[in-house]
């Protein structure tokens, strides 16, 4: 296949669905280095799934070097294009594949980029390969912020569904959370309320005891999904602790 064709096609549909008022706007939205080309997530999507439908049988190797080259060249949207590809082609990946995911999660530099790769594609990763958790060990404890909130979210998944590695999580969270950095406060907070809509009883009894350590917008959300009693033992528990 003629990868360098694919992406030159691909960034020429990504360009036609651009604005330049949108591009202003999201460059200044996202603090983004990157140049923008102003399209839309829907647009975004619209490009990888028809590349998806025209292109259904690529290789493992080919969607590698598909992402890869669209990653390359440092333009928000084929970024965005490259994770939806990933997504969209995820049946392709195994677990040497992470080295990749990981090059991507170290090079976005943004919640839009690092959101869609940790729980859509390092998550399910990890699912179906759980030797992958010494990575995730390793990530917990990264130096760039970005790679621990995406140990964290990597695990958001299944936790929504009613599963998945609640203590893996917990033991994570616990050891960022007197973190300052708003983007880990944030995403300890975002995986709590999404565990604690089918758990409620686990979110409540890890965080009553952590209640005077977590920071407000963590505490926020975590106690979105609890009964007003557990809330009002959270916040109770908070107050104390000052």
């Amino acid at each position: 296949m003629d990868i360098e064709g694919l992406v030159a096609e691909i960034d020429r549909e990504l360009c036609a669905r651009g604005t330049p008022e949108r591009a202003l706007h999201e460059k200044a939205y996202l603090k983004s280095e990157l140049k923008h080309y102003g399209v839309t997530m829907p647009g975004i999507r619209a490009v990888a799934k028809e590349t998806k439908h025209r292109y259904p049988a690529l290789t493992h190797d080919e969607l590698v070097a598909l992402v890869v080259t669209l990653w390359a060249v440092p333009v928000h949207e084929r970024r965005m294009a490259s994770v939806e590809l990933v997504g969209f082609y995820a049946d392709l990946l195994g677990p040497d594949d992470i080295e990749v995911l990981e090059r991507l999660l170290r090079e976005s530099r943004t919640w839009a980029l690092v959101d869609g790769i940790a729980p859509n594609i390092v998550g399910p990763l990890y699912e179906s390969h759980r030797e992958l958790g010494g990575v995730l060990d390793r990530w917990s404890t990264d130096d760039d912020f970005w790679i621990r909130r995406a140990a964290l979210l990597a695990l958001l998944l299944p936790l929504r569904r009613g599963d998945g590695d609640f203590d893996r999580f917990a033991r994570y969270a616990d050891a960022m959370l007197d973190e300052k950095q708003f983007f880990i406060r944030k995403a300890i907070g975002w995986v709590l309320r999404e565990t604690g809509k089918k758990r409620p009883e686990l979110v409540y009894d890890w965080v009553l005891p952590r209640a005077g350590r977590m920071s407000g917008v963590t505490r926020r959300e975590a106690v979105k999904p609890l009964s007003d009693e557990q809330r009002s033992a959270v916040l109770a528990a908070a107050a104390t602790a000052r």
